[in-house]
This record gives C-alpha cells, sequence and structure tokens, in this order.
C-alpha cells in the first residue's frame, strides 16, 4: 500500500539531498517520478516561470514542477499518471503546501497507488507550524525528522531569521525565500537569540538586594507607634 511520507527539519539538515538521492534511485532503475516544488522558487531565467529548480547545497540539482496555493495537485499527478505511469512523487519545500493540497496528495497515495514523500520545514522563524506542516503532521503515514546541529552541539529544532546586521527577528511575513537570511538552532538558544527567555538575575545580585530590603522593614518597624504601657497598680 502506498503512503505519504513527511520528512521534516531545520534549514541546512540536507532535505534536499536526501529528496534528489532518493529520486535518482527510481530513475536509475527506469521508474518515473514527479518532483514538485513551490512556485516562490520559480527559476528566473525559465519562460513565464512555468518551471523551477530543487538544489542542494552540495551542488547537485534537478528540474521540478511549481505548485502554487491554487493548483489541484491530486489531479496534476493524475493526467500525468495516465500520459505515463509515475512511481513515485516527491514534494520540496512542503511548508508551503495548503490544507487542502496535503489531502490532495494523501489521495494520491490513497486512491492512485502512487507513494508520496514531502520534505519542509516543519516551523518559521517565530516558532509557529507552518499550514502545511502542520497537516502533514496530522494525516501523514510516516513522520521521519531530518537533524541538523546547532552551534553548540546539540540537535537544531529552531530557526532564526536575521536582517542582514545579524539582529535576529521575531515579527514579519511567515515567508521569507532568502535562504541565507536563516539560521537553526537549537530551542535553549532560539529562545536566547530572539529574546523569547529573560535571564534571571544571578545570586550574587540577589544577595546585595537582601540588606536593602532588611533595611527598609527596620524603618517600618521603627515608624510603627506603639502602644502605651498601662501603669502597675
Amino acid at each position: 500500500m502506498s503512503k505519504l511520507y513527511f520528512s521534516y527539519a531545520a534549514m541546512n539538515a540536507g532535505k534536499s539531498t536526501v529528496l534528489l538521492q532518493a529520486s535518482y534511485n527510481y530513475i536509475e532503475r527506469g521508474m518515473r517520478t514527479l518532483l514538485f516544488t513551490s512556485s516562490l522558487y520559480a527559476e528566473p531565467s525559465a519562460a513565464k516561470a512555468s518551471w523551477g529548480k530543487i538544489t542542494s547545497r552540495i551542488g547537485i540539482d534537478a528540474r521540478a514542477e511549481l505548485y502554487g496555493r491554487d493548483h489541484d495537485l491530486h489531479a496534476w499527478i493524475a493526467r500525468e499518471h495516465r500520459k505515463k505511469k509515475v512511481s513515485c512523487v516527491f514534494v520540496d519545500e512542503a511548508q508551503f503546501l495548503t490544507r487542502d493540497q496535503v489531502w490532495q496528495l494523501a489521495r494520491v497515495a490513497d486512491r492512485l497507488g502512487i507513494p508520496v514523500l514531502c520534505y519542509g520545514l516543519r516551523t518559521d522563524f517565530q516558532g509557529k507550524l507552518f499550514e502545511g506542516s502542520a497537516e502533514l503532521l496530522a494525516i501523514a503515514d510516516n513522520l521521519r525528522e531530518i537533524r541538523t546541529i546547532c552551534h553548540c552541539g546539540r540537535k537544531a529544532t529552531m530557526v532564526v531569521r536575521r536582517t542582514p546586521d545579524g539582529k535576529a527577528l521575531t515579527t514579519g511575513a511567515q515567508v521569507g525565500i532568502e535562504k541565507g537570511m536563516y539560521l537553526s538552532l537549537c530551542r535553549l538558544h532560539w529562545e536566547e537569540e530572539t529574546g523569547s527567555w529573560q535571564k534571571p538575575k544571578s545570586a550574587k545580585a540577589a544577595r546585595k538586594q537582601r540588606p536593602a530590603a532588611k533595611a527598609s522593614l527596620r524603618l517600618a518597624a521603627a515608624n510603627t507607634r506603639r502602644p502605651p504601657r498601662r501603669a502597675k497598680r
């Protein structure tokens, strides 16, 4: 039975490399694959931006069909499958899928019998799920985390977006396709980078505050009027 797969990771974890290698394994055996990527990644040189390219940081790439938010992916793949058998479908930048498109891909696996492998980010620079990723996490048959590391050596699970001068952004549009502006971090350092976590005061600073607190209590006690003593009979 064919399945819907979702492989997710932070930036620069090698998602595209894994996708291209898996597609090549099919092609090497004489099978046809369909590759899709978001229309946000249209090749500038392509006529009317009708095709895109999936590119890996290690220098390999492959031509891909471009999908937008209005495309019916089930109908598209079914049409291609009627022309010539499709053995597997690969979707890069799957975080940009709509909820409906995720269900369309699920129907490709369930009703057309074609395995669908999706690759993308899980969360954005604010730590929030993308629409496509949220639906894939909910309904995909198989989930796989592709790991990368933070500068501290821990597993990187979060992404921070930076300005050209290196300042972390905490607001703005969810989608920004310039990959050089992103950095993958572990959750601990993402909180520190974005200012989501306020560092507690040190024990030394806390001790300095204690004498002042005691002094204010003594002053308050001194200003408190005591009731007069009753005379002895």
